[in-house]
């Protein structure tokens, strides 16, 4: 009888707040500490892209963006503040959707998504809820350096992965996705395999990034559970080199746009 395969995540204890300049790694460091756990090859840690925006300072006061007559026409459109709107306008290609309630954008990392992925929900500030947090400037990047400090530290082979919550064309619902990734294979070809009845696959891709986020979200939560940081153990799959570039469909293989 072959071994059971496994899957353990765990939700990292006692992460606390983290503000702009805040070191990740000795935070992922003392988080293990107090989870009882040590790195091996082969681990996968997970984090929120809210305390990589917030680390790496990509936090903004709405009082000092100025909107533009094209946010201003947008927020009228859609019911939202203009100086949002403006922001939305400064991190994306092109806006796809919008109507009351919603403007769904290209960003300029080439996610479709909802409001550029500008989000005000925990995000400390003192002054009415008047900051909101953008996305990491190069979310890959950031996993890259994350994944060479925590290897360089514990000497281990690891893969990083930073998760957000988004919705999907096709379904209802947010999931947790790879905004970044780095020391894992994000979009896993299959094709040229054989399945249990040694039929060739032609088709198969996975997206064993999305996979991982996905899962790490369930611990994660979605509002004041204070989570950020999961540590996983048990990926299915040998780790490798890739990006979540790697997982984005081109424009010509996007049948919706």
């Amino acid at each position: 009888m072959a071994d059971p395969a496994t899957l353990v995540l765990t939700a990292l204890p006692g992460i606390p707040r983290i503000a702009a300049g805040d070191d990740l790694p000795s935070a992922i460091a003392t988080g293990l500490q107090r989870a009882g756990l040590s790195l091996q090859d082969g681990d996968i840690m997970v984090l929120a892209q809210k305390i990589v925006s917030k680390a790496e300072g990509r936090s903004v006061l709405l009082r000092d963006i100025a909107p533009s007559s094209r946010a201003r026409e947008l927020a009228r459109q859609t019911g939202k503040d203009a100086r949002v709107i403006e922001l939305i306008l400064s991190e994306s290609k092109q806006v796809l959707r919008a109507r009351p309630g919603l403007i769904v954008v290209e960003h300029r990392l080439g996610f479709v998504l909802a409001n550029a992925g500008i989000d005000a929900s925990n995000v400390d500030d003192a002054e009415n809820d008047e900051r909101v947090l953008l996305l990491p400037l190069d979310p890959d990047a950031s996993c890259a350096r994350l994944r060479t400090a925590l290897e360089r530290n514990f000497g281990t082979r690891l893969g990083v992965v930073i998760n957000d919550s988004l919705g999907r064309a096709w379904r209802m619902g947010t999931v947790g996705t790879a905004l970044g990734s780095s020391g894992l294979v994000a979009m896993l070809d299959l094709r040229g395999r054989t399945d249990m009845n040694g039929r060739i696959l032609r088709s198969s891709e996975i997206g064993a990034a999305d996979e991982v986020a996905a899962a790490a979200s369930l611990l994660m939560g979605q509002a004041a559970e204070g989570r950020p940081i999961v540590h996983l153990r048990g990926f299915p799959y040998a780790l490798g080199e890739g990006s979540a570039r790697d997982l984005q469909r081109p424009p010509e293989m996007d049948l919706f746009r």
